[in-house]
C-alpha cells in the first residue's frame, strides 16, 4: 500500500533526522565543560547569601614569626652529601648551608614584603573560601584605548610572586620599549591552597574547581572577556577555563602545553618521529629536543616525577616535615627551580640556582610557602587532579577551541610539539620556539614572555579570532 510505505518512509526521516539532531546537539554540548559550583568551606554550607565584597589585602609580618623562624634555622639539622654528587641526588646541604646563612644574616623579609605589597592585593570568598589575588592596572592609557584583562596563573611550587618582573612588562609595555598597542590589566590570583588563598577543607578540589573559582572571580571584577596565561598548573587551570567559558575567554597563552590522552599517532611518532619527522608534523627543533627519546622523554619523567607521586598519593605525610622544617622545606622547592630551570644545572655545585634568579626572590617564594603554611595544601593538589588516573576525566578528553598561543621554552620538563598539541587545542595562532628559559618562564625571562603574549594577542585582537571561536 503506497500510503503505508510513505508512512514508514516518513518515520524513517523521522528517526534519521532526531539521530542528526541528537548528534549535533550533543556533540556540540560536549565541546563545554561544567562549570564546577562547589562549596569549599568548613562545615556545612550556610543558607545565607555568600558576602561578594571585594577586600583590600597586604601581606604582613610579626616578630613573633620571624623570631621562630631563625630558631628554626638555627637549629636545623644538615647531612653530610656525598661527593662530588653535585645536585644529582636532590639539593646537596653544603649549599644549603650557605642559602640558610644568607636567609639568616642577609635576607630582609620585611623589606621583601614591602616589594610584595608595591602591587594592590585583595580578598574576596568564592565557593565559601577566601580567595586572594593581585590586580595591577596600567598607570597610564592612550586616548580612546582600553585595557586587556588578562588573567595570569602560577603552579607549584611557584606562587604568584613569579609574576612581579613581568607584570610592569604588561600594564605599561610602553615604558620598556614593548609599545603601547596591547596594555593590560592583570590579575594574578593564588590557587586555593596556595600562598594566601585560603585552602579547600573538602576533597576534590581540582584543576576544574579552580578554573571555576577563577571564571567566578574575573566575572565579579566586571570581566565579562578576557584573556589567559599560564604555566605549570596555570597551564591546566586555563586551559580548564577556556573549556567552561569559551564565549569569555578571547585568547589562552601557554608557556607549558601538555597532553594527556595519547593515541597510536603519538606512539608512531615517538618510535618513527627521529627518522620520519615529516611525516608527523615535526620540526628540525621538535626533533632535537625529543629524541633520542628514551633520554629525553621516558628516563626524565621517570627520574623527574617521583614528587608527584608522592604528591598524588600521600601528601599530607611529606608535607608534616616540610610545614615544620624551613630548611627543609627550601631544599625540596629549590630542587625544582635547579633542575627545571635546567636539566645541566644538576651537574654543578650549586645547583645553578643563582645563574638565572637572586637568592633573594628564590627565599620570598620560599617564605610566602612558609608564612602561609600552605606546604601541604599545595601538595593536594596533585592529589586531586590524579587520583582518578590520567585520561579519564572529561576535560582531558574535550577539545579546546579558543585561540591558543603558545610559547615552547627549550628547557621545558617535556617538549610538546605543535603537531601534538593540535590535537588538543584545536585553533593554535601562535606557537614560538622560545631561545632560552625553563619553566618558570615569567620568573625567569620575563621580557621574552611579555613579548609573546603581546605577539599573541596582536593576532587575535587583528582578525577578531575570539568572534570567529
Amino acid at each position: 500500500c503506497p500510503s503505508l510505505a510513505g508512512i514508514m518512509l516518513l518515520e524513517v526521516f523521522l528517526v534519521l533526522g532526531t539521530l542528526l539532531i541528537y548528534f549535533l546537539f550533543s556533540k556540540k554540548k560536549e565541546e563545554t565543560l561544567p562549570f564546577k559550583d562547589g562549596w569549599w568551606g568548613k562545615g556545612q554550607k550556610p543558607v545565607t547569601q555568600e558576602d561578594t565584597s571585594v577586600q583590600p589585602f597586604k601581606v604582613e609580618t610579626t616578630e613573633e614569626e620571624l623570631s621562630d623562624l631563625f630558631r628554626r634555622l638555627d637549629q636545623a639539622r644538615f647531612t653530610e652529601p656525598l661527593e662530588n654528587s653535585c645536585f644529582q641526588y636532590g639539593t646537596n646541604s653544603v649549599h644549603l648551608r650557605k642559602v640558610v646563612s644568607y636567609w639568616k644574616n642577609q635576607f630582609n623579609w620585611k623589606k621583601q614584603v614591602e616589594v610584595l605589597n608595591k602591587y594592590p592585593q585583595f580578598k574576596t570568598k568564592i565557593q565559601g573560601i577566601d580567595i586572594h589575588f593581585v590586580h595591577v592596572k596600567p598607570p597610564r592609557l592612550p586616548e580612546g584605548q582600553a585595557a586587556k584583562p588578562l588573567l595570569m596563573v602560577h603552579g607549584w611550587p611557584g606562587s604568584f610572586y613569579e609574576f612581579y618582573k613581568i607584570i610592569p612588562l604588561l600594564t605599561d609595555p610602553a615604558s620598556h620599549g614593548l609599545g603601547d598597542e596591547h596594555i593590560f590589566e592583570v590579575i594574578c590570583p593564588s590557587i586555593p591552597g596556595y600562598g594566601f588563598s585560603e585552602a579547600p577543607h573538602k576533597k576534590d578540589f581540582n584543576s576544574v574547581s579552580a578554573a571555576s573559582v577563577f571564571y567566578e572571580l574575573m566575572l565579579r571584577l566586571g570581566f565579562n572577556e578576557f584573556y589567559t596565561q599560564g604555566g605549570d598548573w596555570g597551564w591546566l587551570i586555563c586551559t580548564n577555563l577556556a573549556q567552561i567559558a569559551p564565549n569569555h575567554v578571547k585568547g589562552l597563552h601557554l608557556n607549558m602545553a601538555s597532553v594527556s590522552k595519547l593515541g597510536l599517532s603519538h606512539l608512531l611518532s615517538v618510535l618513527l618521529g627521529r627518522y620520519f619527522p615529516g611525516l608527523f608534523g615535526f620540526q628540525d627543533e621538535d626533533v632535537r629536543r625529543m629524541f633520542p627519546f628514551l633520554k629525553k622523554g621516558l628516563y626524565r619523567i621517570l627520574l623527574e616525577s617521583g614528587y608527584a607521586h608522592i604528591q598524588a598519593t600521600k601528601p599530607d605525610t611529606v608535607g608534616c616535615g616540610l610545614n615544620d622544617s624551613p630548611v627543609g622545606l627550601a631544599a625540596y622547592i629549590l630542587e625544582k627551580f635547579s633542575s627545571w630551570t635546567d636539566m645541566e644545572f644538576q651537574n654543578l655545585e650549586d645547583g645553578g640556582l643563582e645563574r638565572k634568579f637572586s637568592l633573594d626572590d628564590l627565599l620570598t617564594n620560599v617564605m610566602i610557602y612558609w608564612v602561609s603554611g600552605c606546604i601541604v595544601s599545595s601538595m593536594r593538589f596533585y592529589k586531586e587532579n590524579f587520583q582518578k588516573g590520567i585520561g579519564t576525566q572529561k576535560h582531558e578528553k574535550l577539545t579546546v577551541q579558543v585561540p591558543t598561543g603558545i610559547a615552547s621554552f627549550p628547557n621545558e620538563i617535556l617538549h610538546t610539539p605543535q603537531a601534538w598539541a593540535k590535537k588538543k587545542y584545536t585553533n593554535i595562532v601562535s606557537f614560538h620556539f622560545m631561545p632560552r628559559g625553563g619553566h618558570f618562564a615569567a620568573f625567569e625571562e620575563p621580557e621574552l614572555l611579555a613579548k609573546d603574549i603581546l605577539q599573541f594577542v596582536g593576532k587575535v585582537e587583528k582578525e577578531q579570532l575570539w568572534k570567529k571561536k
